[in-house]
């Protein structure tokens, strides 16, 4: 699911599919961009899926399972 999809859920849609609250998912995204940064700072290879692609996969493995 991209951004663009998860946006337009409600937030109890939003809950129900990631198992957190979207707030709580943005404050998440944020200390993981801040950490990417420091972590690729010299540079590399472009990611494939975007941090919060990459987010949302793993709370809904973590949910599943």
């Amino acid at each position: 699911m991209n951004d663009e999809a998860s946006k337009q859920l409600t937030d109890a849609r939003f809950k129900r599919l990631v198992g957190v609250q979207r707030t709580t998912f943005e404050e998440i995204l944020a200390v993981l961009k801040t950490a990417y940064q420091l972590k690729h700072a010299k540079g590399g290879r472009k990611p494939k899926l975007s941090l919060e692609d990459l987010l949302m996969a793993t709370l809904q493995y973590v949910r599943e399972y």
